[in-house]
């Protein structure tokens, strides 16, 4: 029996094998290596392929080892190793079956496949595709309107800060298939798919939204809006700007949930993103610097950790919860000029920057910064917030925003 190749991959229970690794999948879809003896590999290689087979102990011993003289209880050893690791010593549903005096058998399917030399990643954290909205009205001649709220919908969600959305081409061609939504992510590499449907009828329109979790095809989110029919473009805006603020929440909520085993500075911006949607405490300011703060440790140059940071220290001064104000100010404004000088067009950025300009009372220079972020992404809660905030205060209380 020959030892793999180069080239030869074998898929089982999750698992991947390969001639440099182990890796397994993990629930959400991400490859993760199994730290495993080498030799340990070269005996699972050679029991993989011949899956249902009976190896002699001899043929493994002769292909592992070879040209090396060894005791027998090695063999013993690694096949524990790789017990441990493949079934959790679970004994009653091994892997590896034993068969006393000759050898060992492979249970589990095997499928075997070719490596490809790029490498293992996860999807990025908050990628997403929005599948094509089915049309339920009576009218097929209404699937326009179904496929403007799909599209605006992609527009929208591409605008949210670390959001990676699937193109709109790529996601009309599973339009009318019946395709699994594990499929479709690991197709597209995403982790999250958004469906839904549009219904109108006489002067109603109805659309549905649902989120689903790719990797394990669960629903995290549904919602569903009805509206009265009149002006459709103005309608669909208002739809699809309720569906994106929604989903910010829901997806930020959702990949701050995810178990890290070894956090990089998106997670703890993530972590603090959703600490900041719970009610204003002092508490809740103590923790979101923190978690940004350590992002900023883990990654000094990231614009999104230096603007998150500078809106959080001004905001405990304008909440009234700082114990250094003046330092709190300083401090922030300094985060804000240097996260606009990296990036000029980063609305997180315009975003501290406002926040700081209204914390220093200068809320007629903080309404420019707000406007700059809402032209960038319409529906900016924190933005049409605050800049409500800044026009009240210089008197403009009839405005619409």
């Amino acid at each position: 029996m020959k030892a793999l190749s180069s080239h030869e991959v074998f898929l089982f229970e999750g698992f991947r094998l390969d001639r440099r690794s182990l890796s397994r999948r993990d629930k959400y879809g991400a490859e993760a290596p199994v730290e495993i003896g080498s030799r340990a590999l070269d005996v699972l290689g050679v029991l993989l392929q011949r899956p249902g087979d009976l190896v002699s102990r001899n043929e493994i011993m002769a292909t592992a080892w070879a040209g090396t003289a060894v005791e027998d209880n090695n063999l013993t050893i690694q096949i524990a190793s790789l017990r441990r690791v493949l079934d959790r010593d679970d004994a009653q549903s091994s892997c590896i079956q034993t068969v006393p005096g000759r050898g060992y058998r492979f249970v589990p399917p095997v499928t075997r496949a070719e490596r490809s030399d790029r490498p293992l990643r996860p999807p990025p954290r908050l990628a997403i595709v929005v599948l094509p909205f089915t049309n339920l009205s009576d009218d097929p001649g209404q699937q326009y309107f179904a496929d403007g709220i799909t599209e605006d919908l992609t527009t929208d969600l591409s605008r949210l800060p670390q959001m990676s959305v699937i193109s709109r081409n790529t996601a009309f061609i599973y339009r009318h298939k019946r395709i699994d939504t594990r499929q479709i992510g690991a197709e597209l590499g995403a982790r999250y798919v958004l469906q839904g449907s549009v219904r109108r009828s006489e002067n109603q329109v109805r659309v549905t939204a649902q989120l689903i979790d790719a990797a394990t095809d669960t629903h995290l989110w549904a919602d569903r809006f009805d509206c009265g029919a009149g002006d459709l473009f103005a309608l669909q805006n208002e739809i699809t700007g309720r569906i994106a603020s929604e989903l910010n929440i829901e997806l930020i909520a959702a990949e701050a949930a995810r178990l890290t085993v070894d956090p990089e500075a998106l997670d703890y911006i993530l972590r603090g993103r959703a600490v900041k949607l719970r009610p204003n405490s002092r508490a809740v300011h103590a923790q979101a610097v923190s978690m940004f703060e350590r992002a900023l440790t883990l990654d000094p140059r990231s614009v999104e950790a230096q603007s998150l940071l500078a809106s959080e220290f001004a905001m405990r001064m304008l909440d009234g919860v700082s114990d250094s104000e003046a330092a709190d100010l300083v401090r922030a404004e300094a985060l804000a000029d240097r996260a606009l000088a990296a990036s000029p067009r980063s609305p997180t950025a315009h975003i501290a920057k406002g926040d700081v300009l209204r914390a220093r009372g200068r809320s007629a220079e903080a309404i420019a910064e707000y406007e700059t972020v809402l032209a960038i992404n319409r529906n900016d809660a924190h933005a049409l917030d605050f800049l409500a905030d800044c026009k009240l205060l210089r008197g403009s209380i009839e405005e619409p925003l």
